[in-house]
């Protein structure tokens, strides 16, 4: 038959290919100081991160830096990874992912398309972004069959899908990255536009995500627009390799806190008892967690959600144990959205 195209040309339906190894650097992007440090918490314990801002404040770019940030392939990733794209024909016979994923499926992609299924029960985009970065752009654009499909494979990091008689399961954890514009027209609180339907097209629009489905987002940051003063600055800040130093070094510590863990990796894995034990806070910290969920109306699975956060930033800052500013950082980042808790 025909020789098979290289990866790079090949037609790969609703998604995008994935970056070239030599991803775009964070030090191109200006300002945006929170939502970077959010995409470095999110990279350290793969927490799903939702960006919400107006057209052009940088949402895309940011998310596109977020290969850059996390850490290299296992060789045990690398082969799952790889097996899952030789089954979609995404990677030469014999070959070997080396890249973390980076899928990109657009806001009009069909249910089988995102989830798997179709003409031999194909892996869908978030088996195709099994260890790597699912970028969802206009986040409640998005079908609501298709959101609120999502839930269950956020939480348990598989997916079932129907063949004939037969059902399938790929696995497919992911790091979501959501991004959205503030309401429909995109210019909500923005100082230099105004939005007609305020503030009813911001709660119409972001209400298009459900609250089971944004419970299970750990991180939301708003993106202002870039101000001036951020422009005019000589460089960017921080380069990707960096904030990559810091993930990986927050990584390693959760390696070794999993080993001989079967399926636990990073933090995000951590559940039950077993979150209890590692991400206990101190007393101020407990103290304040307990004020936040009642004044909040804070789900089970918000507090526990607020846990694996505040276990990452302490990661981070190389603590063995969870404290008060940790919990505020995490419990900042939940709240900062007002869509769900």
């Amino acid at each position: 038959g025909a020789a098979p195209l290289p990866v790079h040309l090949r037609d790969e339906g609703d998604g995008r290919s994935q970056p070239p190894p030599s991803t775009p650097d964070l030090l191109r992007v200006r300002g945006q100081a929170t939502a970077k440090r959010a995409l470095e918490i999110a990279a350290a314990g793969r927490h799903h991160l939702l960006m919400v801002g107006a057209p052009g404040s940088g949402k895309s770019m940011l998310a596109a830096r977020m290969p850059g940030i996390l850490p290299p392939l296992s060789p045990a990733e690398a082969l799952e990874t790889s097996m899952i794209h030789s089954l979609s024909g995404l990677l030469d016979e014999g070959g070997i992912s080396r890249a973390r994923p980076f899928r990109e499926p657009h806001h009009t992609a069909s249910m089988a398309a995102i989830v798997g299924g179709g003409r031999g029960a194909q892996p869908g985009e978030i088996s195709l972004a099994h260890n790597g970065v699912l970028f969802l752009d206009e986040f409640p654009e998005f079908s609501r069959t298709v959101l609120e499909t999502l839930r269950q494979p956020i939480e348990t990091g598989e997916v079932v899908v129907a063949r004939a008689n037969a059902h399938i399961r790929y696995p497919c954890r992911f790091l979501l990255v959501a991004a959205a514009n503030p309401c429909k027209c995109g210019y909500l609180a923005d100082p230099a536009r105004a939005c007609a339907r305020v503030p009813h097209c911001g709660e119409d629009y972001l209400g298009r995500i459900s609250g089971p489905l944004m419970d299970r987002i750990d991180l939301r940051v708003e993106v202002p627009p870039v101000a001036y003063s951020d422009l005019d600055l000589p460089g960017g800040g921080e380069s990707s390799a960096d904030v990559a130093a810091r993930v990986a070094a927050a990584r390693a510590i959760q390696a070794q806190r999993f080993a001989g863990r079967d399926g636990l990796r990073v933090n995000a894995d951590a559940e039950g008892q077993l979150l209890e034990e590692i991400a206990a806070p101190d007393a101020e910290g407990r103290a304040l967690l307990a004020r936040v969920a009642e004044r909040f109306g804070l789900s089970a699975r918000g507090y526990h959600r607020v846990l694996r956060v505040a276990r990452t930033i302490a990661d981070l800052a190389a603590t063995p144990e969870v404290r008060k500013p940790h919990v505020a950082e995490a419990v900042g980042f939940r709240l900062s959205v007002a869509a769900g808790r």
